[in-house]
């Protein structure tokens, strides 16, 4: 049965598709709870997927606000009222009085709070301001965040932790670009996305360092569609926006956004 399962995923996500997998079945069997760490779009749709198999549990999803790209969930027997349920998540508002605060971005943010020994899991999405930064955190370690986070990049900042309700959003800032490529194939779009021969391309992809909407994918020649989200480690992400036609000269013309 779990050979089953496993067919439909990547091999680098076995370990997150048994511990999901454990805790339907303990939410199905045992009357257990569990509330999940903050998941990508990914990981949620495994957990889901999982869950549609099982018709004695049910799940709730929260990342802080309507929108949120990164959730928290909790699974719970079917029987369970979750409406109610808290969440475990907060806001840490990062403030300062240093004009260097607006040069800040978002990895900046990011890495200053992983360097406190936080797990990526603990940590939802990041609201970068014109005065400052909003981060969805989960609670059990929020304390312990705004205790130690002194500095950002450098920067002096002060913490406050707040509701969800007083959580301020903005919208993710995109780079357009306009470019014509060969094909759709996803080393042909990163390639010149990145500014990376295409042979350097394949070793990154190769590797297992590309994602394709969240989910790892090796395949150099997989074709891309207009709203695939791309991410590469240590080079950033980027979104197909649209394809827009072919040149006479047969190459595809399409719109790009980088993250930023």
């Amino acid at each position: 049965m779990r050979t089953e399962i496993y067919e439909h995923f990547h091999p680098d996500e076995r370990d997150y598709v048994d511990r999901a997998s454990e805790w339907i079945s303990h939410a199905g069997a045992y009357h257990e709870q569990k509330l999940t760490d903050f998941l990508d779009p990914r990981q949620l749709y495994i957990l889901e997927t999982l869950a549609s198999k099982e018709d004695k549990v049910t799940i709730r999803v929260d990342g802080g606000y309507e929108a949120s790209e990164r959730k928290r969930a909790l699974i719970a027997p079917d029987y369970s009222y979750l409406d109610e349920e808290n969440m475990g998540i907060q806001v840490l508002s990062v403030t300062s009085d240093d004009h260097k605060m607006n040069t800040l971005e978002h990895g900046d943010y990011l890495g200053a709070i992983l360097g406190l020994g936080i797990k990526r899991g603990k940590i939802g999405d990041i609201h970068v301001l014109d005065d400052g930064c909003h981060v969805l955190v989960a609670s059990e370690i929020s304390d312990f965040i705004t205790m130690h986070l002194q500095q950002v990049h450098r920067v002096h900042v002060w913490t406050e932790l707040l509701p969800p309700e007083n959580l301020r959003t903005k919208d993710v800032a995109l780079e357009p670009l306009d470019l014509t490529v060969a094909s759709l194939r996803l080393d042909g779009i990163a390639s010149d996305v990145y500014k990376l021969s295409r042979s350097k391309i394949l070793t990154p992809i190769r590797a297992g360092r590309c994602r394709v909407n969240w989910k790892v994918e090796e395949n150099p020649s997989t074709s891309l569609k207009a709203g695939d989200v791309i991410s590469m480690q240590g080079f950033g992400r980027f979104k197909l926006l649209e394809t827009d036609g072919v040149t006479k000269k047969g190459r595809f013309r399409v719109k790009i956004g980088k993250f930023i």
